[in-house]
């Protein structure tokens, strides 16, 4: 069984007209489960509706602490894309559990997001990969610790 625990970001961002700020809204996670035609085998649980940049060392702290809550060893977390990196090191010390972070650089509810192709990808790497915190986004891999996001070429990286 996974967890999947939300906590907002770019994948559930709610865009209303050039002229409005965005929302985090309900979470389209379910709806792209189903549309992977993944059904069962997970439990997911909305921790947080937040942008990444507002996200607090305190909000850190609830999901290091939900993490270590719940019985699943296997884990993969919803996350805004700018502050992804720094929760994964605040993962670091979670032991005998693979955690998986994964996001997108464009809303779900877009046409052209990688949403899809990340939740697909970080799905494949919390089942295969060890024990340990990972960042999982646009067909890559990395450890937590030894990566960045590179925001010109909006992509992640090695550090």
């Amino acid at each position: 069984m996974i967890t999947i625990l939300t906590t907002g970001g770019t994948i559930d961002k709610v865009y209303f007209d050039a002229k409005s700020e965005f929302e985090i809204g309900d979470t389209l996670l379910q709806e792209l489960l189903t549309e992977a035609n993944i059904h069962e085998g997970y439990r997911l649980l909305e921790l947080m509706r937040k942008d990444s940049l507002d996200m607090t060392e305190d909000d850190r702290d609830v999901i290091v602490e939900a993490v270590g809550e719940t019985n699943a060893t296997r884990i993969l977390i919803t996350h805004g894309t700018d502050t992804m990196a720094q929760t994964a090191e605040a993962l670091k010390d979670v032991r005998d559990k693979t955690i998986v972070l994964f996001g997108a650089m464009q809303p779900a509810r877009m046409r052209r997001s990688d949403a899809v192709f990340n939740l697909g990808f970080a799905w494949a790497a919390v089942g295969l990969l060890p024990p340990g915190v990972y960042i999982a986004m646009n067909g890559e891999v990395f450890e937590a610790g030894a990566v960045r996001k590179n925001v010109k070429d909006k992509r992640f990286e090695r550090a």
